[in-house]
């Protein structure tokens, strides 16, 4: 009789599930930013008085999915986590442009995230919530890495659902903690935010880089927070100093400080905050 060990199967249908959930990640990742767009023009036009402009249903579900180089409407068997990708080429069905390498990548990232959750929780509320956290938290590192935007649509809810889930203890965090890793983790960069304006009248960051920090703490705890900050400081310094060499930079010189957030966020995840306050000395 063959036996299936449980620990292997759920977490092989959940990192199955996990590649549904990278592909509608790319979608979030594309759409939402010019989704907030809209709507921050919609709003503009109301205060100055005039009409919205009229344009077709633009969101998560609508309009399919379309080839950016030739409009090609996507069909479902073309749209198949990474199995599309590898029958398609790389390559658009009709016009054969190239398709971005980062689809599959996400993909494939959701999943291997989603089953290092379930092994580590199994098929429990406190699997499901880490498998929330890491799909938002990768989210929100590419959508700042693209566009320097932190979204609140993503940032509050992350922040928010540390914290219940801390008070429902799917989270080994407890909700003092929690709470308090929320205030420090938003009060000490809005505090290095006015210090570094007040000093050169410049902005350093954005105040999606406070409410990231919030949510890590409020999922890590207040404990965690020096060794986070200084984790992602070190690798944003490195790959800034190496973009700058290489001339990758965007306009401005400026690199968005959450990926590397959410970086050293991940790093908590898989090695735990004890093994990164070791590390960090403290």
């Amino acid at each position: 009789m063959l036996v299936v060990d449980t620990q292997w199967f759920w977490a092989s249908v959940i990192a199955l599930f996990g590649l549904l959930i990278g592909s509608f990640l790319n979608v979030v990742v594309y759409r939402l930013p010019k989704m907030l767009e809209r709507q921050w023009a919609d709003e503009c036009a109301e205060m100055s008085g005039t009409a919205p402009a009229a344009v077709e249903p633009f969101n998560l579900m609508l309009p399919r999915s379309r080839c950016p180089h030739c409009g090609h409407v996507i069909a479902w068997y073309e749209n198949i986590p990474v199995l599309s990708y590898v029958a398609l080429r790389g390559r658009c069905a009709a016009c054969k442009a190239p398709i971005s390498l980062r689809y599959p990548v996400v993909e494939l990232a959701t999943s291997a995230v989603f089953f290092w959750c379930a092994w580590q929780w199994g098929p429990s509320a406190s699997g499901l919530a880490w498998c929330t956290f890491s799909a938002a938290l990768l989210t929100l590192a590419l959508i700042d890495w693209d566009t320097t935007l932190l979204p609140d649509d993503l940032t509050l809810p992350l922040l928010w659902l540390g914290l219940i889930a801390a008070a429902l203890r799917w989270t080994p965090v407890g909700l003092n903690a929690a709470l308090w890793g929320a205030v420090a983790g938003y009060l000490s960069l809005w505090l290095v935010y006015w210090a570094f304006k007040l000093a050169t009248g410049k902005e350093g960051m954005g105040y999606g880089d406070f409410k990231l920090f919030a949510a890590l703490g409020a999922w890590f705890g207040w404990q965690a927070l020096i060794p986070i900050i200084l984790l992602a400081s070190v690798i944003g310094a490195v790959v800034g100093i190496a973009m700058k060499f290489t001339t990758g930079l965007r306009e401005g010189g400026y690199v968005p400080f959450g990926p590397f957030l959410a970086g050293a966020g991940f790093a908590a995840l898989f090695l735990g905050p004890d093994a990164l306050r070791r590390a960090a000395g403290l």
